[in-house]
């Protein structure tokens, strides 16, 4: 066995310890068929009012310029699935904010995983991301062998769905690499017909501007365009319909992390409760969770919008 072949046993067996459930590698390169179909993306405004989406592009394309002397990029995958899921008939959250926000739960871990990397090995330069950077972390899965970008622009597993956290490493160490996987959607077209706004333009083309996560999430105007009143299935924040419909997701087990496990009151929360909560009982729900991210108004904006069917 290589050294390089004993350091990415190692990594692997680390993430595995760490509590990640996938893990794979990729050389640290530019990704040039990203780039552009990045730079068409945002050519046609499918971005919305995401106008962060438009910085650093150099950076999002090239890890080497995030990282200097990158060799490797390390994606890690943490299963979200829930084993219990709110009441139907209220106002629905996207699964990944059932539980504590997860920035902090993998930033942690990624630190963790760091010095381990540096006890076994020595002095490796890196860092750790959480959708917090400028990286492409799916096109990074796909290229690491942990699945393949779905019609519905999500890294689908083919033993475990798509209801997965992605992270990434980019380190200076040179590893064995991992080859991508074929794509598996084949003529499937279940979550382009499921999506009610449209935001699915085209097979593993999202528009950001019509999704139901970006009303709900990213946008900060006092009002949601009244064009799409009715279309929101009584999603308050998030939007999970295009998994929840994709066929590779009956492979979805529940995840074991306590650190995710849902906030009890969200889980039985009714519409009434829902739509009477005081701000001070936002902060303390909510407090660690990604739900924070919209605050009060956000979420009282929102709905208020799911009432005007």
């Amino acid at each position: 066995m290589t050294q390089q072949e004993r350091h990415t046993a190692f990594i692997k067996e680390q993430a595995k310890a760490l509590g990640f459930d996938y893990c794979g590698i990729a050389r640290a390169e530019q990704l040039d068929d990203d780039a552009r179909r990045l730079e068409a993306w945002l050519g046609k405004g499918l971005h919305g009012g995401m106008q962060y989406m438009e910085n650093h592009f150099d950076l999002r394309i090239d890890p080497r310029k995030l990282v200097p002397g990158a060799k490797s990029v390390i994606t890690f995958l943490l299963n979200y699935y829930p084993e219990q899921q709110q009441r139907p008939d209220a106002p629905q959250v996207a699964k990944y904010a059932y539980g504590a926000d997860y920035h902090e739960v993998i930033r942690a871990r990624l630190n963790q995983f760091l010095q381990c990397l540096r006890a076994e090995i020595g002095e490796v330069q890196g860092r750790g991301f959480v959708d917090s950077a400028p990286v492409l972390e799916r096109s990074w899965a796909q290229r690491s062998g942990l699945g393949w970008i779905g019609k519905n622009g999500n890294i689908i597993h083919k033993q475990a769905g798509s209801f997965f956290f992605i992270a990434t490493l980019i380190v200076d160490l040179p590893l064995a690499y991992d080859g991508p996987v074929t794509d598996h959607c084949g003529r499937c077209t279940r979550c382009l017909d499921a999506c009610p706004t449209g935001a699915l333009a085209a097979p593993g083309l999202v528009d950001g501007s019509r999704c139901i996560s970006y009303f709900t999430i990213e946008l900060k105007d006092a009002l949601i365009p009244e064009k799409f009143q009715g279309q929101f299935r009584n999603w308050a924040f998030g939007c999970d319909i295009c998994q929840d419909v994709c066929p590779w997701n009956r492979f979805a087990q529940p995840h074991q992390q306590e650190a995710l496990q849902p906030i009890p009151a969200l889980l039985n929360m009714s519409t009434q409760e829902w739509e009477e909560m005081s701000e001070t009982t936002f902060r303390e729900l909510f407090r660690q969770s990604p739900i924070k991210r919209s605050k009060y108004k956000g979420l009282q904006r929102n709905l208020q919008f799911l009432k005007l069917k």
